[in-house]
């Protein structure tokens, strides 16, 4: 199970060294089955790596440009974040795919490159509720797990991390249900699976949209669901290590 904190555009330079040594210190203890990460804005990259030097919290970025240097004023290298000690790198979210504007192509040369520094991407995917209520919700994903992935080779399950974010319910307390989520997730592991053999049946599925601690339980319980990319809940320490814990139930025999 791996649980991902998406700090978005919040904090400030305490607040995100606070935030990352109380994550440290509730999920430290009775969770370590669970991997825990955290995304912090990229101004406090440095800071929370230093708070989390000595702990199992992972670093990840929220975002990262594919070319390896050149005139694009305001984005940040792949190998830059490397070199910061970020271990992932959220690609294609949603806010980036309908706010900036990026699309499949774009997405999939993040992965590609992503991959290339040894980072490990949370490959973000998921319908709007228009696409949803029209029957289009597995073309859609579909669309844009074959168009980020279409030039990818997985070396390895670990290398590649995908999150299910449907659009509708990221920010807006609504929540898939727990059987909705799961259609997804196991539709989601059949494409890696057909694309990638055994390494992409493996390959780690998160759910993000509106997880609290009063829903992480039966989503985590769900056989496709390893986990969740968590945004708002996870500005609260207590709120995210309680989603933590529902998750480390789910590893315990």
């Amino acid at each position: 199970m791996l649980v991902v904190g998406n700090w978005k555009m919040h904090t400030d330079f305490r607040g995100a060294v606070r935030l990352a040594s109380e994550v440290i210190r509730l999920t430290e203890t009775d969770t370590r089955a669970v991997g825990v990460g955290v995304c912090p804005p990229f101004v406090w990259l440095e800071a929370v790596r230093e708070a989390t030097r000595s702990s199992r919290v992972a670093l990840g970025a929220q975002n990262g440009h594919p070319a390896e240097n050149g005139a694009f004023t305001g984005e940040v290298a792949m190998s830059m974040l490397g070199a910061l000690g970020c271990r992932f790198v959220i690609v294609g979210h949603s806010e980036r795919r309908q706010v900036f504007g990026e699309d499949d192509a774009f997405v999939g040369e993040k992965v590609g490159a992503a991959m290339g520094q040894g980072l490990v991407p949370i490959l973000c995917v998921g319908e709007t509720l228009d696409e949803r209520d029209a029957g289009q919700a597995e073309a859609v994903v579909q669309r844009q797990l074959d168009g980020a992935l279409e030039s990818v080779t997985l070396d390895s399950a670990e290398s590649l991390v995908v999150a299910y974010e449907p659009v509708w319910a990221i920010g807006t307390g609504r929540t898939a249900s727990p059987e909705q989520a799961q259609a997804m997730h196991a539709f989601i592991r059949a494409r890696l699976a057909a694309r990638f053999g055994d390494d992409g049946r493996a390959v780690v599925l998160l759910y993000g949209g509106s997880v609290k601690p009063n829903n992480a339980a039966d989503l985590f319980a769900q056989p496709d669901l390893d986990g969740g990319l968590i945004g708002g809940a996870s500005l609260d320490a207590e709120s995210f290590a309680a989603i933590v814990r529902a998750a480390a139930q789910q590893t315990e025999p």
